[in-house]
Formats: structure tokens, C-alpha cells, sequence
């Protein structure tokens, strides 16, 4: 049996982001508003703030939205102080989860957290029980449409790239080290390369297989973490399994 790689899983959770803008439009200005408040309101001097555009503007968030939040989290106002924290868990079948938060209120997140996993048939889990399994990194989903594997082999590794992927169906995974994020997004964009999904993520180092079962159940799981307003990703180290 065949099994989906991370690539596909992003193309999944994008699909799901597509049809959630309303909320999806809260959470970039959450993480907009905080990194305007924490390195200024200039994108090329404040890479967290650049990329949080690019991701706000690739989810269709009209502009004037974004200038508003950054506007507000540049014009350093009460309130608004967001943390980011990095959750650890596990879903069926023993799969890891990274939750990445922006929160105002830990004590209000965490227990909402522990509760969607325990409803879902997961657990939150203790510091470094699952990170060590993760790698961040820059991670871009390019379809294979009209594109040469070795031109963009080539391409990606003059412009940053650590690894391209070419193993899954229909698609490339191009992986770089984060602070690369901005300058291959350009330069892919430039060359005329076709982006489905560009974003910073955490890249399993080993994965779990898990069936069609346990595989909804997760699914599941992950979607309901998705739709908490503290939460802006779910990372997870599963390998779907065609049956």
C-alpha cells in the first residue's frame, strides 16, 4: 500500500483553510498585530511581520485588513499581548502533534486544548515529548503542471533550498531553512514556478503509519484543533495509508 506524505497532508489542511476564511482572517491578524508589536511595522526590517503578510496575503486577506492590524500592533496600544506557545501531544494511533498558539490567555488554552483532545482520542503530552521529532523548516507545495524536475531541482538549491521532494503524486515539496522563507518564495515566484501552499511548518524527522480508520479519527481531531481561535497550526508525524 501507498502512503501520503506530509506534502499531501498540507494540501489537505490548505483545502480545509480555504473554506474557513472568516476565522482564518482572525488568526493572521492575531499573529500580524504581534509581530508588528514586537519588531515595528516596516516588513523588510521585521521578517515575522514579512512573513505574516505573505501568509495573510496568500489566504486572500484584503489589504486593508492587513494594514489595519498592523497599523494597531505597530501603534503599540494596550492590550493585544499575544504569547506564542508550542504545544505537544498525541492523536490515534500514537501520532505526534505540534500545536503552535498565539494566545492571549494560556489559562484559557490550554484546558481547551486538553479538552478537544481527550473528546477526539488524543492527549496533550509534556515539554520535549514529541519537538525532537520535528524540524522547522520553510516548506513549499509546488505542482508538477508544466514543471521539469531537474530545472527545478536546480533552481531550488541555487535560491536556498535544502531538499526538494519529488516522491509524491501530482506535486513537489521544497523544504529551506526558515530564514530563507521570503527569498525562495521569490524567486519561485519569479522563475514562474506554480505555489499551492507556502508556509513556515514542522517537518516530521519519522512517521507513523495509520489506516483509514484511525486516519479519519484523526483527521478529525486535527480539525477541531484548527478551529480553536488560539490556534494557528497542527503539525503531525502521520503517513496515510491508501486502502
Amino acid at each position: 500500500m501507498a502512503g501520503h506524505s506530509h506534502w499531501a497532508n498540507i494540501q489537505r489542511s490548505k483545502s480545509k483553510t480555504d473554506k474557513k476564511r472568516g476565522k482564518i482572517f482572525s488568526k493572521h491578524s492575531k499573529l500580524i498585530i504581534s509581530a508588528a508589536k514586537q519588531g515595528g511595522a516596516d516588513p523588510d526590517q521585521n521578517l515575522r511581520l514579512r512573513y505574516a503578510i505573505d501568509r495573510a496575503r496568500a489566504d486572500n486577506m484584503p489589504n486593508q485588513s492587513i494594514e489595519r492590524s498592523i497599523a494597531k500592533g505597530a501603534g503599540g496600544s494596550e492590550g493585544d499581548e499575544f504569547e506564542e506557545i508550542l504545544y505537544e501531544g498525541y492523536g490515534p494511533g500514537g501520532v505526534a502533534l505540534l500545536i503552535e498558539a498565539l494566545t492571549d490567555n494560556r489559562n484559557r488554552t490550554a484546558p481547551d486544548l486538553r479538552y478537544i483532545l481527550d473528546r477526539k482520542g488524543g492527549t496533550l503530552g509534556t515539554s520535549g515529548s514529541v519537538a525532537w521529532n520535528f524540524e522547522r523548516k520553510a516548506a513549499f507545495v509546488l505542482s508538477r503542471q508544466g514543471v521539469a524536475e531537474d530545472e527545478l531541482f536546480e533552481f531550488a538549491l541555487e535560491n536556498g533550498a535544502d531538499d526538494v521532494s519529488t516522491e509524491e503524486d501530482g506535486i513537489f515539496g521544497v523544504t529551506a531553512d526558515p530564514t530563507a522563507f521570503h527569498t525562495l518564495r521569490t524567486a519561485l515566484e519569479a522563475r514562474g514556478f506554480p505555489i499551492e501552499d507556502a508556509a513556515l511548518r514542522y517537518i516530521p524527522k519519522n512517521t507513523v503509519e495509520v489506516d483509514a480508520d484511525t486516519g479519519k479519527k484523526l483527521l478529525e481531531l486535527i480539525e477541531a484543533l484548527e478551529d480553536n481561535d488560539d490556534i494557528q497550526g497542527v503539525h503531525a508525524n502521520a503517513e496515510f495509508l491508501d486502502n
